[in-house]
């Protein structure tokens, strides 16, 4: 079986029926699909299944042989960050972060498929998703900064010269 995973193609060499988030975890080495509750109730699984939001933990890995799929890894790099990447940090909408990557997916697939900034709209997308730290208010704001043009890509979060800044503590010794 072959899958292309964030534009890499990979042969997978897991049993037909293994799960998707098996196969990305433990034989790609590809970790911010979370084992949450394993059931497909939580959402800390889901990546992107040829473009649509789908739980990992519930799919075989024979039923995507031959997709594209995408997790977050995917979405941005550290110096080049998406729409959604950029306004979740913007707007502290990750804490802990273990549901962070599927509500990130969630919402880029919200957001691609012409979602609106209307809170309604993403709380019924968001709501197969758990979040035990934030409350969802921050999350909600994030995705309908993003939505609403607000927020587009961040790019060159590191400075121009490749070498990184020194971060100074007011009040810190030097």
């Amino acid at each position: 079986m072959r899958l292309t995973v964030n534009g890499i193609e990979r042969g997978i060499e897991s049993a037909p029926l293994t799960p998707l988030l098996y196969v990305l975890r433990e034989e790609l080495g590809i970790t911010s699909p979370k084992a949450g509750c394993q059931q497909g109730g939580c959402g800390a699984c889901t990546v992107l299944v040829d473009g649509e939001a789908r739980r990992a933990c519930l799919l075989a890995v024979a039923a995507v042989d031959g997709a594209e799929i995408t997790t977050v890894e995917g979405l941005g790099a550290p110096e080049a960050l998406s729409a959604i990447q950029t306004a979740f940090h913007e707007h502290y909408a990750a804490q802990c972060g273990f549901c962070t990557s599927g509500m990130l997916i969630a919402a880029h697939a919200y957001l691609e498929h012409g979602g609106s900034g209307e809170r309604e709209s993403i709380q019924e997308t968001l709501s197969g998703h758990v979040c035990r730290c934030t409350g969802y208010v921050k999350i909600i704001d994030a995705v309908a900064a993003a939505a609403g043009g607000e927020i587009t890509s961040r790019q060159k979060w590191l400075p121009q010269t490749g070498e990184e800044s020194p971060v100074e503590v007011p009040g810190a010794p030097a």
